[in-house]
């Protein structure tokens, strides 16, 4: 019992805490602790099993190395359809997630906590989305190439949204065979009229 009554005393007249008090504190402070380094590992990371170093000496097999996250390299494309476009929405993750802004498709995979299933942004993934971005919308009826009509102000928005897209994303494409296809912020018939 001397053992804890030194260790009592100790907490008290270093921390000027009760006992109670200091652990309290000490078990909010783990909480906390756990909850932030969640916020920044991958969640996959997270049901993965702990490798435990004294099983690999055990069996004199050398422990598992880490393997690097593997980065996909973003695919070519070339001519696609909106249809077509639509299949690289995040729901297929083994699929790159891709969004068109002005006909160009961009890779915007390493984004995917954005752009991906649940995030805010994922209403405009697999879509052409110029005229949304332009608006500021997140109205489904918006999610197309048409441009007409749009001010002044608007267009340059969708200027700073293409030029950050250009920036931070690969163009792995561009869509083909719409009704109507953008081209430098107008908007002209692409089908053939007989």
């Amino acid at each position: 019992m001397g053992l804890y009554a030194t260790a009592m005393e100790t907490i008290e007249a270093y921390t000027g805490l009760s006992p109670a008090a200091f652990f309290t504190i000490s078990a909010a402070m783990v909480v906390v602790y756990k909850i932030v380094c969640s916020m920044f590992v991958d969640p996959e990371e997270l049901d993965k099993k702990p490798i435990d170093a004294r099983s690999s000496i055990a069996t004199n097999q050398p422990a598992p190395q880490p393997q690097p996250p593997t980065i996909q390299e973003p695919v070519q494309l070339g001519d696609v359809t909106e249809e077509e476009l639509r299949a690289y929405n995040g729901s297929d993750p083994n699929k790159p997630l891709l969004m068109a802004i002005k006909g160009k498709i961009y890779d915007v995979s390493g984004s995917r906590m954005f752009y991906g299933p649940g995030g805010p942004y994922a209403l405009f993934a697999g879509r052409e989305a110029s005229r949304a971005l332009a608006l500021m919308s997140f109205d489904p009826r918006d999610l197309n190439g048409n441009l007409e009509g749009l001010s002044e102000h608007e267009l340059e928005v969708l200027q700073d949204w293409e030029y950050k897209f250009m920036e931070k994303y690969v163009k792995v494409g561009q869509l083909v065979g719409t009704d109507q296809a953008v081209n430098g912020g107008k908007v002209e018939e692409s089908g053939k009229h007989d």
